[in-house]
């Protein structure tokens, strides 16, 4: 029976208000006094969210702050071969295909090679040129276009890319190694799905659909999939006694958590990880093993 606090002598207190009263002073230290560790620190925020002081999301948000600071530019970035870029001396259908395929907003303009990124091409930039010259043939010259590219080192912290972003208002970084060559793209939302965790768009699929078909013969698949729901799309004969989802089975073939642009080929069938944090999969490119297309990858959007 629940002990009436009103009729305890002056200056007695409860079992639970001296434990609500130590646990509370133990999270004041580790605020005003040096921390020991991280790990401590966390694991008195985990205390105060199984204790209602704070929900999950916000949980998940200082954890996501805290793991952020100590990321690297590489750990995040979207792999070379996996950008979506926009060649120099292409045309408006060949530049307008690309928008239109890719769903992005920003697109490293190209050279020779992807080594050679000249600039940055926003899509809106494009709508008062198609407004104006669209309709008469006139040839487009994307240089007009451009905006300067922004480069960064892959061991740059996230926390400093950042403040970078923010600061100037890029909204991406085209990433390069110790040699000088592009190896990546980052993007402003890669870095907050760092800390918020997956970020919907306008361009996401139906909350209820898994599997989205394409044309082109590749299909975009969420990691919540059921593996039977992927059977029957697919033909496949996974099994789902050890995996409920198709990310777990993923992972679970795999050995680890795979990182954006990690490949994967199993019966029949090419998966490529195309959104990925440090805590799980979101979305899969998956093609029959042999039919996959050049790379295209995912470039970012606002």
């Amino acid at each position: 029976m629940n002990e009436d606090r009103s009729s305890r002598p002056p200056g007695r207190k409860s079992r639970e208000e001296k434990n609500d009263r130590s646990w509370l002073e133990r999270l004041g230290q580790a605020f005003t006094s040096e921390p020991r560790t991280r790990e401590d620190l966390i694991q008195l925020l985990r205390e105060a969210q199984q204790r209602d002081l704070i929900d999950p999301d916000a949980l998940g948000m200082i954890e996501g702050v805290l793991q952020v600071s100590e990321m690297q530019v590489r750990d995040i970035m979207i792999p070379r071969a996996q950008m979506s870029v926009v060649e120099r001396d292409a045309d408006s259908r060949g530049v307008l295909d690309i928008v239109i395929d890719s769903a992005h907003s920003r697109f490293p303009v190209i050279g020779e090679n992807r080594d050679e990124v000249i600039g940055i091409l926003l899509a809106k930039d494009l709508l008062p040129w198609f407004a104006n010259h669209g309709d008469n043939g006139a040839s487009l010259n994307i240089r007009e276009l451009l905006r300067p590219a922004v480069f960064i080192p892959e061991s740059k912290r996230l926390n400093v890319l950042l403040k970078e972003f923010r600061a100037s208002r890029n909204h991406m970084a085209i990433v390069v190694d110790e040699y000088g060559g592009v190896a990546g793209l980052v993007t402003i939302e890669d870095v907050l799905e760092q800390i918020v965790g997956e970020i919907a768009d306008e361009h996401d699929f139906d909350e209820d659909t898994f599997i989205l078909d394409h044309a082109n013969g590749l299909s975009t698949v969420k990691a919540l999939t059921p593996i039977d729901e992927f059977n029957e799309h697919f033909g496949t004969d996974f099994s789902d006694e050890e995996n409920d989802t198709v990310g777990g089975l993923v992972m679970s073939l795999l050995g680890h958590l795979p990182r954006r642009g990690e490949t994967l080929t199993a019966d029949g069938l090419e998966f490529r990880i195309l959104r990925a944090d440090n805590r799980r999969i979101y979305l899969m490119q998956v093609s029959r093993a042999g039919d996959t297309p050049a790379a295209t990858g995912t470039a970012g959007d606002d």
